[in-house]
Order: C-alpha cells, then structure tokens, then sequence
C-alpha cells in the first residue's frame, strides 16, 4: 500500500502503473471527514433543487393524470373496453384507491397475469395473451379497482354526475401527489444523476475536453484522446454476452499504454442503508469489466451524498476506488 506523499507524487497514475495508485481507497483515515462533507453536500442540494425537481415532475404527472381521468369518463367508465384501449392508464389507477395499490398487491387481488399488469405499467397490453383472457383478467383488474376507489377524492361518482373542472382538478392534483410520492427517491436522483453528469461534463470542458460519441462497432480503445461520452453500454462477457451501461466514459489526452479510457461511475445517496444494500453492483460490474478489458481497467466512483465507513470499505476490499464530488478536482489523479 502506498504512502500518502508517494501516492500525492505519483498521482496521475492511471496512465504509468501497472497497478494505479489510489486516490482515496487506500485512505480510510481520511474517510470520515470526506464523509461528513459529501452528506453536508448532498443535503445542502437536497434542500435547494430537490423540491423543484418534485413539482416540475407533479406538474406532468398531473397532466398524465388527467388524461387518464378523461379516458375513463372521470372513472364512470371503469371496464374492459377502456382498459384495452388505454393500458397506460394503470398507474394513475392504481393511484385512485383507498389504500393506494402496489403492482404486487393489485396482481394478487385481482388473480391478474403479472406479465399483463407489468406490461400494462409500460403502457402496453401483453402482445402474446388471447384475447377471451385478456378480456378476463382486465374484468377482474376493473372489479378490484372499481370497489376500492377512493371515493373521497371523487365526490362525483357517490353523486351520479360529471364532475366539475375544479373538482377534476383537485383530484388530478392529488393522485399525482400520491404517484409521485411512490416514485420521490428516483425523482431526486434522477435530478442528482444530471447534475453530477454536468459537473463532470463542466470539469473535462474547462482542461479542453470535448464530448464525443465513440461509434457503436469500434473497439474502445480506439476512443480518440481528449474526448468523452455519457451513458455508453459496453460489452462484456464470454458465454453470455450483456451490456453494461458507464455514465462516463473519458480518453485522456495522453493516452494509457493500454489505449483504455477511464470509466466512471457517478452515485449519489440520501440514506446510509440504500447504499449498503446496493453495493454488490459495483463489485459485480468491476468485475465483468476486469474480464473483458483486463486487471487495470480504471474503473472508479464518483461520489456524493450518504456513503458510510461500511460501503466505502466494502468497495475499497473489492478493488474500487472513488473521488469525491466535493473534491472533483482529483480526476485529475486518473490521468485526465
């Protein structure tokens, strides 16, 4: 293991090691202090962004909500008929009872196929099912849907009648709340996920980086010096072959002898305890990537939010390291 000063002075490592230093694995005294920033970090944003990204994401589910509302007949037409012909509209559905349902719960209510109820949760029907049983599990979805609506948010249907636009939209606005409080963790990382993908866009930008598709067929590395791409999938394995998806794929302007790129990983967290359970899918892809490319891959994490002494060691024993958000200017340490 490398001493701090060796491995300040032999920083930019990625490109003249057979084994790169570290830039922050191999340092869990520092660990602690890095922690307590990147959670100040990640709360300070969470603060300021998250609740924007929640009522731009309300402001078109509601849309969708509505829309939903229309097609049904403002819930008066609940049957088999309007189901066929808007199978996107399960969500929202699900979202119109009292308790709201889960896929699983309204799957085993119902004794639907959970092929079609998933299909139907990505806006389409299940292509291969006859269509006599399709007629019957959309019966029974409808059956359950229409005895536990929440008939508190739609006054109109207790009183036979269309429901005025100010009621339609009070009951739209309350449904998005619920599907958006169902789906409130992915919102804030999804908006998370952009905003570090900036960062680093913004950072390679400034030291004469330019973002650059890598053609689909060519080798990667074949990726031309001082270029990076978001989002690419490479190919990895040898009897089944899958595609793994790299946020950030950057060739540095001096290249590495082994013409690879350096591939990050951006992550950010609200909780200690999701990151835990997650963990094994770095280890997993790192190791995928070391089959396919090689023991010196440079595959490292980029960091910000709620990861603990637990996960930070965890990923340092499995040949991980990472930089820190709140110190981005350490991808220079990776030869970029």
């Amino acid at each position: 293991m490398a001493q701090d000063g060796k491995a300040t002075a032999q920083s930019g490592t990625c490109r003249r090691r057979t084994a790169p230093a570290k830039i922050n694995a191999d340092k869990p005294h520092l660990w602690k202090a890095d922690i307590a920033a990147s959670v100040d970090q990640f709360n300070r944003w969470f603060m300021e962004f998250a609740p924007h990204a929640f009522r731009s994401t309300r402001v078109k589910t509601t849309k969708h909500v509505k829309a939903a509302l229309i097609a049904t007949r403002d819930l008066r037409a609940l049957d088999c008929a309007t189901l066929r012909a808007n199978p996107s509209a399960l969500p929202t559905l699900r979202m119109c009872t009292a308790p709201p349902l889960a896929v699983d719960r309204l799957v085993g209510l119902a004794g639907a196929s959970k092929s079609l109820i998933g299909s139907m949760e990505e806006g389409k029907l299940s292509a291969r099912m006859k269509s006599e049983l399709l007629d019957e599990n959309l019966t029974k979805v409808c059956r359950v849907l229409a005895k536990l609506l929440d008939r508190d948010i739609f006054p109109w249907l207790d009183a036979s009648k269309a429901p005025t636009g100010h009621e339609r939209d009070r009951a739209s606005t309350i449904v998005a709340d619920r599907l958006c409080s169902v789906v409130a963790n992915p919102i804030v990382r999804n908006a998370q996920e952009q905003r570090q993908l900036a960062l680093i866009a913004d950072w390679l930008d400034k030291r004469g980086y330019r973002k650059q598709a890598h053609p689909t067929g060519d080798p990667l590395g074949k990726m031309k010096a001082g270029t990076y791409s978001f989002r690419m999938n490479l190919a990895v394995g040898k009897s089944l072959k899958v595609r793994i998806p790299i946020d950030v794929v950057a060739q540095p302007r001096k290249v590495r002898k082994d013409r690879l790129p350096i591939l990050i990983e951006a992550k950010s967290a609200g909780d200690f305890t999701n990151t835990n359970k997650r963990r094994k899918e770095e280890a997993t892809k790192v190791h995928q990537l070391q089959e396919k490319f090689g023991k010196d891959v440079c595959f490292v994490l980029f960091l910000c939010g709620y990861f603990g002494s637990d996960y930070l060691g965890y990923e340092a024993a499995e040949g991980i390291d990472w930089v820190w958000e709140h110190r981005i200017d350490d991808l220079a340490k990776l030869g970029l």
